[in-house]
């Protein structure tokens, strides 16, 4: 998921040095939607993974 994110902000560098910023601003939305969406996952795998099951 974070490497999604890498590659969408390497894009986002790419098409900002050609002098795309429409494909600037696309890209970077959604490099930063899907770092916090796979941030918020990885936090709430950590923590249901610490929490001892019911047995």
């Amino acid at each position: 998921m974070i490497t999604w994110a890498v590659i969408f902000f390497v894009i986002a560098i790419v098409a900002g040095l050609l002098g795309f910023t429409g494909i600037v601003g696309a890209a970077t939305n959604m490099a930063w939607v899907i770092a916090v969406f796979g941030l918020a996952l990885a936090i709430m795998f950590a923590i249901r993974g610490s929490v001892p099951r019911g047995q």
